[in-house]
């Protein structure tokens, strides 16, 4: 079986690529199979044949210096810069979750790990057009874990409680937190990762720090936030 998790935010912007990149990395520089999956982005740039380009998809793969195909990433891409299921509304391809399930077992079939990142917040909805399709829904169709990402400054303890306790009333299990543009030594940063750790019950697992190349986890220790689900490896 593959192993699995999905790494949601607290928000927009808070960096999940870029923490997801890095994880993606270690696992590949340790020599194991690593894959990236994403069901939908939005806000991409087209190449000069017109295609879309899957942004989150590139910097991953560009990051981690991983061998899966960009085809292989992400099912829905939108140019649009808004949540997807406005994106797919405007751009007339909505969301269908037998895609997005079908595809991600397909990842996980061929990969050892498989990160999963969502798009904005827990609550971002995929679709909304008659037929509602939130990332909750991928979380419990595959039985995934999540790692919560968010913004080590200001805001960031209101952020988190409430994105972990959504996730405590909805039964989606949480292994911990990554905090993103941490500064060592900043007070605010530091009663930060205490409150948060302290109001939610969920440890800090890492912490990155704008410009790093390097998660700082051990390989063990980010090996075993994965769990076993998914495709079986061929």
């Amino acid at each position: 079986m593959s192993k699995t998790i999905f790494i949601t935010g607290t928000g927009t912007d808070v960096g999940k690529t870029y923490v997801t990149g890095l994880m993606v990395k270690k696992l590949w520089e340790a020599g194991k199979r690593a894959a990236y999956y994403k069901a939908a982005m939005s806000g991409n740039q087209r190449r000069p044949d017109g295609s879309l380009i899957p942004g989150d998809a590139l910097q991953v793969k560009t990051m981690s210096g991983i061998a899966q195909p960009l085809e292989e990433m992400c099912p829905y891409v939108y140019e649009t810069a808004v949540s997807p299921h406005l994106a797919s509304k405007l751009e007339g391809n909505p969301v269908d979750m037998t895609r997005v399930l079908s595809d991600f077992d397909q990842v996980c079939s061929k990969y050892e790990y498989v990160t999963a990142e969502g798009s904005g917040g827990i609550l971002c909805p995929l679709r909304f057009d008659g037929q509602t399709i939130q990332l909750e829904d991928f979380i419990a169709a595959r039985d995934l874990s999540c790692l919560i990402v968010a913004d080590a400054g200001l805001g960031t303890i209101n952020a988190v409680v409430l994105t972990a306790e959504y996730m405590k009333t909805r039964g989606i299990p949480v292994k911990g937190i990554l905090f993103n543009h941490y500064e060592p030594g900043n007070k605010l940063h530091e009663d930060n990762l205490l409150m948060c750790e302290t109001m939610t019950g969920q440890k800090v697992v890492a912490c990155v720090k704008d410009g790093d190349l390097d998660l700082d986890i051990s390989f063990e220790r980010l090996e075993g936030l994965y769990e076993e689900n998914g495709g079986t490896i061929r």
